[in-house]
């Protein structure tokens, strides 16, 4: 044998030698170049390559930017509907009672409109004279200052009644969440807990305020939340304490109790305060009451008999020039009738003052005082 033979395996085919066939291609296998695009594409995901970028042809932008415009616009619009004017003209009984004085927008310019309206139809019945002369001009003033009022009085009493009922449940809601911080339980765990607890007005202020963290709100957006919600002045101040300290990191069950020890003692102050005022209201109710019956007695008794001695004096030439033959009942009538109305419409002013250092609070003691007032000198006198 010769050596040649020994490495036939090894050695370089000549250029006419015939070469082996490929190996054969299972079936379902893909073919090379598939494979090699699959590799390439594993590879740039694997690197976080960017996809090759697309430009967009002109249709294309404009219609991109015609949508991103349509957005904007919708955004814009939600957002001025949800202040000023736009809020008003979208939820206009809600922008009116949650501050009582923004009544006064609508009932003013109603009140104005009743009178003028009213006081237009008795001129043109009964003259220009009638201003002076006649009481129905009295009675229009009567019911517009109802108009203007009435509202506003109901409201400014619900809103402090809710203010009363959430600042007396404020320290047993800060006393719980001491406590649950203190056993070592997260403040938005805390809150989570005490929201399952009664505290009258204050329960659904406090589910709120569990809902938006169950959202994963932080504590201190969400409690700010919810002393915008609550808009007193004592739950702005304490709230305010507690998000700071929360926000410092420091011991939050200390600053709880020192929040529930001030309204506990703010609250008892408010309401020492409103007992020893109620004597004052009363004192100013029994005046006005001796007023209105002073004036009574004078106008049904000493000037109607006058105003008769008057009148049959006048019939003899020689006592015409009496004092009696110029007594004017009604209008001495009328003029008392303006007093006992002011009369009462500052009391109640004064007695709300008094009572609840607030002008406006008195403002449904007006009210009372003079339809009293109105209702005497109109039906009994």
């Amino acid at each position: 044998m010769a050596i040649k033979d020994l490495f036939k395996g090894t050695t370089k085919k000549g250029a006419g030698e015939d070469t082996p066939p490929p190996p054969p291609v299972r079936e379902g296998a893909a073919p090379a170049g598939e494979k090699t695009g699959r590799v390439e594409a594993l590879s740039r995901l694997i690197k976080k390559e960017k996809p090759p970028k697309i430009e967009l042809g002109e249709r294309e932008k404009s219609e991109f930017e015609h949508e991103q415009d349509t957005i904007v616009r919708k955004i814009e619009k939600y957002r001025a509907s949800e202040h000023g004017f736009g809020r008003l003209l979208k939820h206009p009984v809600k922008v009116l009672t949650e501050q009582p004085i923004n009544t006064l927008y609508v009932t003013i310019p109603v009140a104005i409109l009743f009178f003028l309206i009213g006081a237009a139809i008795v001129i043109r019945d009964n003259g220009v004279s009638a201003i002076y002369t006649s009481t129905m001009i009295d009675d229009l003033i009567i019911f517009a200052f109802f108009i203007a009022s009435v509202p506003l009085a109901i409201l400014d009493f619900r809103e402090m009644s809710r203010r009363r009922h959430i600042e007396e449940a404020l320290p047993n809601f800060y006393r719980d969440l001491a406590g649950m911080n203190d056993s070592g339980m997260t403040l938005p765990n805390a809150v989570h807990l005490v929201a399952q607890s009664d505290y009258s007005t204050l329960t659904p202020y406090v589910k709120r305020l569990d809902n938006e963290m169950s959202w994963n709100v932080t504590f201190i957006d969400a409690i700010q939340r919810f002393r915008a919600r609550l808009a007193t002045p004592l739950t702005d101040r304490s709230i305010d304490l507690i998000a700071k300290a929360s926000k410092a990191g420091g011991d939050v069950s200390e600053v709880l109790r020192a929040a529930a020890n001030d309204s506990y003692e703010y609250i008892t102050l408010r309401t020492d305060r409103r007992n020893n005022m109620l004597i004052y209201i009363v004192i100013v109710f029994i005046a006005f009451m001796v007023f209105v019956f002073v004036i009574y007695i004078l106008v049904t008794t000493f000037l109607s008999v006058m105003a008769t001695a008057g009148a049959a004096a006048a019939e003899t030439s020689a006592a015409a020039s009496s004092f009696g033959a110029n007594v004017d009942l009604p209008l001495y009538t009328r003029l008392f009738t303006h007093a006992a109305i002011l009369q009462g419409l500052f009391s109640g002013f004064v007695a709300g003052q008094m009572g609840e250092g607030r002008a406006i609070a008195g403002l449904k003691y007006s009210v009372i005082m003079v339809l009293i007032a109105w209702v005497m000198f109109r039906f009994f006198i």
